[in-house]
């Protein structure tokens, strides 16, 4: 799943984006309010967690833009103690939920993790991908009924493409998804992660993951 964090202290940014990505979570992060705002909007997003005292745009005139737009995303706020003002209005803008800094990483995978399972989170709990079914909860993998046992990127990468099956996903779309960079800086990690994968997942010689030549990957939905 694909998160968005705008949060313009670094520590704290940082903090979240390095301990999401060892849940196995894909991570954008931003620093000021129009670039969350542009995010949000444009970016296809599993959760957003939005700092409400935001240079150039409030965190709460971000989330009202996100909600006038009619996107029902889960908002968690990250508010400093005291701004109780803040939290009340975030929450009648539409927030799901808030967490108050300083906080500990086990409260705010806690809080995400709650939002990701609402009922209206359509896939919040797993992917099912023709014979392959990946589930959230467990960080389980099975091809064919046999499970298949993925380090926490090789876990990242597969369900970044079981979100977009038999989509040509570019390197570059790849790479800004599960390892956050905005550009290919001349890298062959993911060939060499897509690889891992096809190793992996390989059952009575087929492969689900296919290279579209000079484009990147496809991840194709069979039950073969």
């Amino acid at each position: 799943m694909h998160i968005l964090v705008a949060e313009d202290e670094p520590a704290i940014a940082d903090f979240i984006e390095r301990g999401l990505r060892a849940e196995g979570y894909s991570v954008t992060c931003v620093h000021d309010g129009a670039a969350a705002q542009i995010e949000a909007l444009n970016g296809d997003y599993a959760l957003v967690l939005l700092d409400i005292l935001l240079p150039k745009q409030s965190g709460l005139a971000v989330l009202a833009a996100i909600r006038e737009r009619g996107s029902d995303v889960p908002e968690i706020l990250l508010t400093a103690r005291g701004e109780v003002e803040h939290k009340v209005e975030g929450l009648d803008k539409g927030a799901n939920d808030y967490v108050v800094k300083p906080f500990s990483f086990e409260e705010l995978t806690a809080r995400v993790r709650a939002q990701l399972r609402r009922p209206n989170q359509a896939g919040a709990d797993g992917l099912e991908v023709g014979d392959i079914t990946l589930d959230f909860r467990t960080r389980q993998v099975r091809r064919a009924g046999e499970e298949v046992h993925l380090t926490a990127r090789e876990f990242e990468l597969l369900a970044y493409l079981m979100r977009h099956p038999n989509q040509v996903l570019s390197r570059g779309q790849i790479l800004n998804a599960v390892w956050g960079f905005d550009h290919e800086p001349g890298t062959n990690v993911i060939d060499v992660y897509v690889g891992y994968l096809r190793r992996k997942l390989r059952t009575n010689g087929t492969v689900p993951i296919e290279t579209v030549r000079s484009v990147g990957y496809r991840l194709v939905a069979r039950d073969d």
